[in-house]
């Protein structure tokens, strides 16, 4: 996401969507009650009314927020005109949608410092890592994005079994080789994750012609090649520092701080009730939630009192992370209905 301009003190900020990933954090950013301006198209009739013709329209407009809905490749904002222009009168209602290479202004009454950390965050240099998960038989390969992964493609190699003979018809390691070149040059991710079971790596890693391509590789260990093993990769301590910037590691170290509190019976609470009380108290200290869980609030028309224990966490300097619910830290924060706390101190 691009910041072309931003004045807090009148809470209005000039955006310009660069990725689809842009549009996750929009979604989250944008509240009930604020105002988008950026363009639309509006069916317009010209002519009496027997020979009204109905046209499209390209127009600039303002709207106050009533309904969000995100989609894979959108982000849809419906809402009422704030002000009279031509053909459009004041208080009708107008959806903008926001996409790739839109650019848009937002107005907020007020912004809270977690929504200027998402700002911030969404603004940061993207850091995309390429991950090579593998073994002898079979290779996963997939990207990660600014929540979740991207699963690029699997392969299976013929290799020779112990009880039976196979002709090999490729050398399969070779074949991983290129598709690693291929996908370095395509997506020039930040690094590259090759992580095998026992020494499968290393063979690979010294059959990697290309000098620049190898300065990218970290080496990492996995215990089998799943969509699963993807998470435990980004756990591993020995790429702390490569994957510093990786928000999905971040959500992971997160959720295992809540569950260790769990676990001891002592610094957590968890449920929407448990956590509101938390918060009420002024007690939370990194208030953790999936986007499912306000999205599902957001349907049933309860958001606000969700949007009222995040202003009181945010007012008291509590941290808030929203956590995507397709990830790992997200299915296991779900898991515990969608929201919970870390605290300052002990429950009583």
């Amino acid at each position: 996401m691009q910041l072309i301009s931003s004045d807090f003190k009148k809470g209005l900020v000039k955006l310009k969507v660069t990725d689809k990933d842009d549009l996750w954090y929009l979604s989250h950013l944008i509240d009930q009650g604020d105002t988008i301006r950026g363009k639309t198209t509006r069916k317009i009739k010209i002519g009496d009314s027997e020979n009204a013709k109905s046209v499209k329209k390209t127009l600039t407009i303002s709207i106050k927020t009533e309904k969000i809905e995100l989609t894979e490749t959108s982000l849809h904002i419906n809402g009422k005109v704030t002000e009279e222009i031509e053909d459009v009168p004041k208080g009708s209602y107008q959806s903008i949608t926001l996409e790739e290479a839109s650019e848009f202004s937002l107005e907020k009454p007020q912004w809270l410092s977690y929504q200027k950390q998402k700002l911030r965050e969404a603004c940061e240099k993207k850091y995309d890592y390429l991950l090579c998960l593998f073994d002898r038989e079979e290779v996963l390969f997939a990207l990660t994005k600014k929540f979740g992964y991207e699963i690029l493609t699997t392969l299976k190699g013929e290799v020779q079994k112990k009880a039976k003979a196979v002709e090999i018809k490729k050398d399969f390691q070779e074949e991983i080789i290129k598709t690693l070149e291929s996908y370095n040059e395509r997506y020039k991710p930040s690094a590259i994750i090759l992580a095998s079971p026992a020494f499968y790596k290393e063979d690979l890693y010294k059959k990697i012609p290309q000098s620049e391509l190898k300065k990218k590789i970290v080496l990492a260990t996995c215990s089998d090649i799943s969509e699963r093993s993807l998470d435990e990769v980004m756990r591993r301590p020995e790429l702390a520092e490569t994957l510093k910037h990786s928000r999905a590691r971040q959500e992971q170290i997160l959720v295992e701080e809540l569950l260790k509190e769990i676990n001891k019976n002592d610094k957590a609470a968890y449920g929407w009730k448990e956590v509101e009380e938390a918060a009420n108290s002024g007690s939370v200290q990194k208030l953790l939630l999936t986007d499912d869980f306000i999205h599902k609030k957001r349907i049933t028309g309860e958001f606000a009192e969700v949007d009222q224990a995040m202003k009181t966490v945010d007012s008291v300097k509590g941290e808030i992370h929203i956590i995507s619910a397709e990830s790992d830290a997200g299915k296991k924060l779900n898991g515990l209905g969608g929201i919970a706390a870390i605290l300052r101190y002990k429950k009583s």
